[in-house]
């Protein structure tokens, strides 16, 4: 599996956390989602899967507390890892990001998920403006398929 990031420090204890995001495209636009805090960053809709969900369940509600859309046809894309502090859950993460592209359906409102925007980028424009080089990676795979 492709690893994104800083490597494992071996000084440190890591919980591994897959988790399930979403490339959203429609009319030439990606649905994202902007988190304010802790820190400030443009990222691809999604996070960790609870007990008890898949990982498409997980995408579908995810995207909705991030962005307060529905989505549909969930396609997976590809896995990469990346190893990170999560100050939010006071973790360091082995995280599993597993990717789709899904189309976004309708906003039901706005997120839920305290601190999130939704915003729209146009799809070529996506890629300069987020945090991960994980996320950018497969947007730009997405671009280059299109």
């Amino acid at each position: 599996m492709q690893r994104f990031g800083a490597p494992r420090r071996s000084d440190i204890s890591y919980t591994r956390r897959p988790g399930a995001y979403a490339v959203l495209v429609r009319d030439g636009q990606m649905l994202m989602t902007f988190q304010a805090e802790p820190e400030p960053e443009f990222q691809l809709p999604g996070g960790g899967i609870d007990a008890g969900e898949t990982p498409v369940q997980a995408l579908h509600r995810e995207v909705y507390e991030e962005t307060g859309w529905t989505i549909s046809t969930p396609r997976r894309i590809g896995t990469y890892k990346r190893f990170v502090y999560m100050p939010d859950y006071d973790l360091w993460a082995e995280k599993i990001c597993m990717i789709y592209l899904a189309r976004p359906i309708r906003p039901l409102g706005p997120p839920t998920e305290e601190s999130h925007t939704a915003i729209w980028v146009p799809l070529p424009a996506a890629p300069a403006i987020m945090d991960n080089d994980g996320d950018r990676a497969f947007v730009q795979q997405v671009i280059d398929r299109l």
